[in-house]
C-alpha cells in the first residue's frame, strides 16, 4: 500500500494520494475582506490548482463537503459553486453550517477526487 503526501507540514498535508484517490485538505480563502461569493471563487481556484498538482481535475470529483459559517450565505456560495460544476459530472455533496477556525472564514471546502 502506497500513500503519497504532498505539501506536508507538522499539522497536515495539502494533498494525500492513496490507491488512485486524492484527498485535499480543507480549502479556505485568505482575505477577510472578501464576501462569501469571492471566498468561494478563491477556494474553487485553489481546488483546481491542487487537483492539477495531484494529476486530476474537476471532472474526477467524487465528493465535496462544504462548510458555511452562516446558512444565510448558502445562496451566494451556491451561485459560484453551481457555475464551477456546470460542465462536469456532479460529485456527491454535503453542505453544513459550522463554526470556523477563524471568524473571517465564511466558507471551507473538503474535496475527494479520483486520480
Amino acid at each position: 500500500m502506497s500513500i503519497e503526501r504532498i505539501g506536508s507540514n507538522d499539522r497536515m498535508s495539502k494533498i494525500v494520494k492513496h490507491n488512485g484517490t486524492i484527498y485535499l485538505c480543507g480549502q479556505t480563502a485568505s482575505d477577510a475582506e472578501w464576501d462569501t461569493a469571492e471566498q468561494t471563487r478563491r477556494c474553487l481556484d485553489k481546488i483546481d490548482a491542487l487537483l492539477a498538482e495531484a494529476g486530476s481535475d474537476r471532472n474526477k470529483l467524487l465528493s465535496i463537503t462544504i462548510y458555511v459559517r452562516d446558512m444565510k450565505d448558502f445562496a451566494a456560495m451556491n451561485a459560484v459553486y453551481d457555475a464551477w460544476v456546470a460542465d462536469v459530472e456532479k460529485p456527491a455533496r454535503a453542505c453544513v453550517e459550522a463554526r470556523m477556525a477563524r471568524p473571517d472564514v465564511l466558507v471551507e471546502f473538503s474535496v475527494i477526487a479520483a486520480q
